[in-house]
């Protein structure tokens, strides 16, 4: 399962994002979520699972705002747990604090959706065996079922949720975007992902190494939704780790060549895709 998250695959290792009141999300996201702070600031903190790895930043900026919604950036980013008994825990922590949620059996995965206090949305997942995925013509086949909570529940191994498993990986961002032919120019032709799935015009699923989706965009945020504020709470952007040099290099040349925008900053390097979503480009440490 973890081999779509680490070398040779190119994936998602970070999220960050802007918040209302960083005590308050970080109560959240230790205390209903599970993650632990790697480091924190007066401002802002950083979140992981093993101790180590960065999964999540959350920064409150000056006079935070909601601003207009709907809001181009963020439609979830999907934590994925490493075994179905962890997700089977999760469920029954959310349930005994009376936390709502919603949930989706999606072929590939099973997984559960909220939002933190500020509106932000968030997926837990795990994936099934990938022998079990049905493709046809390179497209994956997914949908969105009713998840056996009675089975799935059958598989719970803790009497209390404490901490996100070590093994949890950032296992993909799904995106609101303005509109989907400029973003799968820039995911598809400049960053060199590949379509494995669409939902009619209006939503696209991208992989690297046949996984079933690292980047997801919609448009149903539809025609009206507007960029985000500066100060406005929401996506800021994301982090591609790369295996190597030479693989980000060719993202990077496949950017340059579609006249995307590319650049430098503090020795790594940054694009900002057709929506205006910062992506940092990183090789794996």
């Amino acid at each position: 399962m973890m081999s779509f998250h680490q070398a040779p695959t190119t994936f998602v290792g970070q999220v960050d994002l802007k918040v209302s009141d960083l005590e308050r999300s970080l109560q959240f996201y230790q205390k209903i979520i599970g993650f632990s702070i790697l480091n924190q600031t007066d401002s802002s903190a950083t979140l992981t699972a093993d101790g180590q790895h960065p999964l999540l930043t959350i920064t409150q900026p000056e006079q935070a705002t909601y601003g207009q919604q709907p809001a181009i950036g963020l439609y979830h980013f999907a934590l994925l747990l490493p075994m179905r008994s962890d997700l089977a825990n999760l469920v029954r922590h959310f349930a005994q604090i009376g936390l709502p949620f919603a949930s989706g059996d999606h072929l590939v995965s099973e997984a559960i959706y909220l939002n933190d206090p500020d509106g932000n949305g968030i997926e837990v997942y795990i994936d099934r065996d990938p022998q079990t995925w049905r493709w046809q013509n390179n497209e994956v086949e997914m949908a969105t079922l009713a998840v056996n909570f009675e089975d799935l529940l059958q598989t719970t191994s803790l009497d209390s949720w404490q901490v996100l498993p070590k093994e949890t990986v950032m296992g993909h961002v799904h995106l609101q975007v303005a509109d989907i032919a400029s973003s799968r120019n820039f995911y598809v032709n400049g960053l060199g992902f590949q379509v494995v799935s669409h939902f009619g015009q209006q939503a696209l699923f991208l992989s690297d190494n046949d996984y079933h989706h690292h980047i997801a965009f919609n448009t149903w945020a539809g025609a009206n939704a507007t960029k985000p504020l500066a100060n406005q709470v929401g996506l800021i952007g994301f982090t591609l780790i790369y295996a190597n040099e030479v693989k980000r290099q060719t993202a990077i040349d496949g950017l340059e060549k579609i006249g995307a925008v590319v650049f430098k900053e503090n020795n790594d390097w940054v694009t900002i895709d057709p929506s205006g979503n910062r992506i940092n480009l990183k090789v794996t440490p």
